[in-house]
């Protein structure tokens, strides 16, 4: 991100001529360099493409041959004489020359019998040149054409990297949405003949790190106009003094329509954007006021396009995305397995990766995770392998990094051994009815050695992107996720703290299930429980639908809980011998974890 051209201006610009423009600093070291190169080449050209030049001799030497016959035709203008010999000859004094077209020049004190010479060895003289000068005009393009090959090779690098900074790579769904942006500000008055209106603002909802901000710089960059950027949850855009932010976005507009076409994006626009009565702070109206004013003076024509971003768009005041202001929204989404693995590509470009690196692997393991995360996880790896002193990174480094990323790091924890007997029993719980269940996540890795908060991880990833579930899927999580709890209750008779963030994530499941996906024929299939910018008018359902969708979720999550101890009590040999590979070897990988439990992995259906 470049720097901002005032210390209190609360954006930056990019391809904007900033007030007042700077003086570039020339690198003198640069153009001499740059001016050589162009010399050489220009030489080296030049060379080529006179090969055909005649070689200048001598009278004498002239002489001689037209006295052994070996000239076959000349021409004379004045003193100078060209012509072409019958047959090659040494160049006097370079032996390794020779010469079969020549040119020279006859002294004014000759008094050879030149004429009767060339008459006797029937030599042609020819009215014609036998050799042309090149025109000024062929001798200019012979020497620009260097210069030309360079600028070309110049333009062909820039629009490289600008499309490798620019291309969201994982991002190709949304491209289709934006292209109506680049067009218009790219072709204007096509849109102006026609009377059709731009979109006076363009939306990018989506979780972090999926490329928001980089995607409304590859539209600016492959638009080619100007890019303003701020924040809007700077301290310095966001003012307490009453009037001051408003006074700095009016400020931004302005500029923006100075240098027109041009995009303005607006980072975390739910800052200043929340639903009013929603809970926003101080400070926040202003300049949402002010935004909102700017784009309502919008009258289409100006080229000035506004995109913003942000990861909470169920929390924005409707009066933003209104038609007019900001009426087009694009779900900017993690990307999907190919997504995820052109991302790799592009970031592990600088990195030496080992011959056994399979990134397609690497993209088919890591669903759900954004262009950030992976980022994160190629530099994980990077670390990893230099303080391994290798030279290269390797599959396990990308491995562990990744286990570094999703399940946390490794505490140097040592835990009592019935503590540990029973963490082993919990985590082969989650493993065991996940193996179980047709249909679930398959089982990549079970570990009691203590990670982040955990004192054991079992981590579950679906074989490919899905994007919608059934009643029957999410109850398969919740069964999974009470799989802990249910072989502590099977084996010890005991419930420990252990499950504190396996009931988080039953809890949120069963809410869904029951408030939301209209999976409880009790609730009615409908959404009691809308978003949280909703729910700041008050209450989200009368009080008896909440009561009812508590009710719910107690008897979702209660046959749930039943039936994981009732298979893990069916299955006890097989939560046994897993929980004893698990005590024997610490962490099980796919593989060895199946074939502890003595089960053949179940393949998931498709429809």
């Amino acid at each position: 991100m470049p720097p901002r051209d005032r210390a209190d201006q609360p954006w930056r610009s990019e391809g904007a001529p900033p007030p007042p423009p700077p003086k570039k600093k020339v690198s003198w070291r640069g153009l001499i360099w740059t001016a050589l190169l162009v010399y050489l080449i220009t030489n080296l050209v030049l060379t080529f493409v006179g090969d055909d030049a005649p070689t200048k001799i001598s009278y004498t030497e002239f002489s001689k041959q037209v006295t052994a016959g070996n000239v076959s035709k000349i021409y004379a203008k004045g003193d100078q004489i060209q012509g072409d010999l019958k047959k090659a000859a040494g160049v006097p004094d370079k032996d390794k020359d020779t010469y079969d077209k020549f040119a020279t020049q006859r002294p004014s004190f000759a008094d050879d019998q030149l004429w009767d010479e060339l008459t006797k060895q029937k030599v042609t003289v020819t009215a014609e040149p036998v050799y042309k000068e090149p025109s000024l005009l062929t001798n200019l393009l012979v020497s620009l054409l260097p210069i030309l090959l360079l600028v070309a090779l110049w333009v062909f690098m820039a629009r490289r990297m600008s499309a490798r900074l620019g291309g969201g790579a994982g991002i190709d769904e949304v491209e289709g949405e934006l292209n109506d942006v680049v067009d218009f500000l790219k072709n204007p008055d096509s849109y102006r003949k026609m009377g059709a209106r731009m979109p006076g603002g363009v939306l990018l909802a989506g979780p972090p790190g999926t490329g928001k901000t980089l995607l409304a710089r590859a539209v600016a960059g492959e638009a080619g106009v100007p890019f303003f950027s701020a924040s809007a949850s700077a301290s310095e855009f966001i003012e307490m003094i009453v009037g001051v932010g408003a006074s700095r976005v009016r400020e931004l507009f302005a500029e923006a329509r100075k240098v027109a076409p041009a995009i303005i994006f607006i980072d975390e626009i739910d800052t200043i954007g929340r639903a009013r009565g929603g809970g926003a702070g101080m400070g926040g109206h202003d300049e949402r006021e002010q935004i909102l004013t700017e784009m309502d003076g919008f009258s289409g024509s100006e080229g000035v396009v506004v995109i913003a971003a942000t990861n909470r768009a169920d929390v924005l005041d409707p009066a933003l995305t209104r038609p007019g202001r900001f009426d087009r929204t694009v779900t900017v989404s993690p990307p999907d397995r190919k997504g995820r693995e052109a991302i790799l590509d592009i970031h592990t470009r600088g990195i030496p990766l080992a011959d056994d690196v399979d990134l397609a692997q690497v993209a088919r393991t890591t669903p759900g995770m954004t262009g950030a995360d992976l980022v994160n996880l190629a530099n994980e790896a990077a670390l990893l392998a230099v303080k391994r002193k290798q030279t290269e990174v390797t599959a396990s480094d990308l491995s562990t990094a990744l286990e570094k990323v999703q399940l946390g790091a490794e505490r140097p924890l040592v835990m009592p051994a019935e503590e540990r007997r029973r963490t082993a029993y919990h985590e082969s719980g989650h493993a065991l009815l996940g193996m179980l269940k047709a249909g679930a996540d398959p089982v990549r890795k079970i570990t009691i050695v203590p990670r982040g908060r955990a004192l054991g991880v079992t981590l579950s990833t679906p074989d490919a992107d899905e994007y919608a579930y059934t009643e029957e899927y999410l109850r398969g999580r919740i069964i999974g996720a009470l799989g802990g709890m249910a072989a502590e209750q099977v084996v010890f008779g005991v419930i420990t703290t252990g499950a504190e963030n396996d009931l988080e994530q039953v809890t949120n499941i069963a809410r869904g299930m029951v408030g939301r996906w209209g999976m409880s024929a009790r609730v009615g299939r409908l959404s009691a429980l809308p978003s949280d910018a909703q729910q700041a008018y008050g209450l989200s359902a009368a009080p008896s639908t909440l009561d009812a969708i508590d009710g719910e979720m107690g008897r979702v999550v209660d046959e749930c809980y039943e039936s994981a101890c009732r298979q893990l009590r069916e299955n006890r040999h097989k939560l046994d011998a897993l929980a004893e590979a698990l005590l024997a070897n610490e962490t099980l990988e796919e593989v060895d974890a199946y074939r502890a439990a003595g089960i053949t992995r179940l393949a998931k259906p498709h429809p």
